[in-house]
Formats: C-alpha cells, structure tokens, sequence
C-alpha cells in the first residue's frame, strides 16, 4: 500500500465514528437520485456505486425498484452498518468488500456511481488504475456519475489528503475512454454546516 487510506484507517473510521455526522453524510441523495432519474436509467440496470459503504443510495434506489445494485466498499464496517440498517432488503443487493485500487469486475454495469470516493487516490498509478478499471467495469455507451472536490473544495477529507479536481481536470482524465455528457460545481453542506465545493460529470463510455 501506498500513502493512500488502507483497509484498517476506514474501518477504524466506521468503527469510532457517527456515520450520520461525517462530512458526506446524506439522508437522501437528492443530487445522485434526480441525476438518475434525468438520465432515465431503467430500473434492470447493473449498477455499482463505488465507496457507497453506509451511504443510502442502495436504500433509496432499492426502495425505487432497482433491484440490480452492487455496493463496494474498502470497510467491511461500513457495509455491515448499511445491511443492518436495511434488514431483509440487504439480500437485494450485492455487497463487495475491497479497495477499488485492487477491485476487478467479474461483470460489466450500466451505471457507475462514485460521491467522493475517487479523490482519495493521490497517486498517479492509482487513478490510472482506476480509470482502466471504470472502462473495463462499463458496458459500451454505459454511464458513470462522479464526484469529487473541486479546485475550489476542500484538500482533505477524514484526516486523509484528496485530489481536487476543476471539472476540465476530471474530463481530462476519463477523456481517453469516456465522453462528458454533463458537468457543474455544486456545494454539499455537511452536518457541521461547513460549505464544500463539488466538482460532478456525468460521462458515457466511449465505444471500442
């Protein structure tokens, strides 16, 4: 492992921490559920939201009659506390614990959604990696909703670094396999009311 946040930092974050009071902490994402809503995404869609741990997208997009949704997460924490919190409606949805910098699809999806878990990665092998495994992970002409930290956001997150990126530096780096269908700044207020700039696109896979 590199600098990057290991296994045993996240799960000491989950384990010690009110999920309902970290910075990205959303009862209900509104943004990511109106995206997909707008992107008329069909309710047989595969898709993966990658870092979605506790987030409560899978509960939304299940109680919304997706019924093909993979929830992947570097703590295992974090996923038991999403599966708690769901009960019998956790066997809806696969859960994959990894890190995404070592994570191999073993199937393709039409939707890929990642709220602040790509920005972790600092170094330049990582986000390679990771945008290899994004072309790899997609169908043809499938979708991906990413967000990070902008330019204008925060430099760190949990105690750990980020990358921001300006949405011209997040279309740069997916260009090479992926198209830019949207893009905008948006400010996600956290629990504490603190302000923090999101850079967000929404891309579609390039065909071969």
């Amino acid at each position: 492992m590199n600098q990057n946040p290991s296994t045993s930092y996240w799960e000491n974050i989950y384990a010690t921490k009110d999920t309902q009071k970290v910075g990205w902490y959303q009862p209900r994402p509104a943004l990511t559920l109106s995206l997909i809503e707008e992107l008329a995404i069909p309710r047989d869609s595969q898709i993966i939201d990658i870092g979605g741990g506790d987030s409560y997208l899978v509960d939304n997009l299940l109680a919304d009659d997706f019924r093909n949704v993979t929830v992947l997460d570097i703590s295992s924490k974090a996923i038991n506390k999403a599966k708690l919190r769901l009960g019998e409606k956790s066997k809806l949805a696969e859960w994959i614990v990894s890190d995404v910098r070592e994570f191999k699809p073993n199937r393709q999806y039409n939707l890929w959604h990642d709220r602040a878990a790509f920005h972790f990665l600092t170094a330049e092998a990582d986000i390679s990696y990771y945008v290899e495994t994004a072309k790899n992970g997609i169908v043809e002409n499938g979708l991906m909703i990413i967000g990070t930290f902008s330019d204008k956001g925060p430099s760190t997150c949990s105690g750990l670094p980020v990358r921001q990126y300006s949405l011209v530096d997040l279309q740069n780096t997916f260009s090479p396999h992926f198209e830019t269908v949207r893009s905008f700044n948006i400010d996600h207020i956290t629990p504490s009311g603190q302000s923090q700039n999101y850079s967000f696109c929404v891309f579609r896979r390039k065909t071969n």
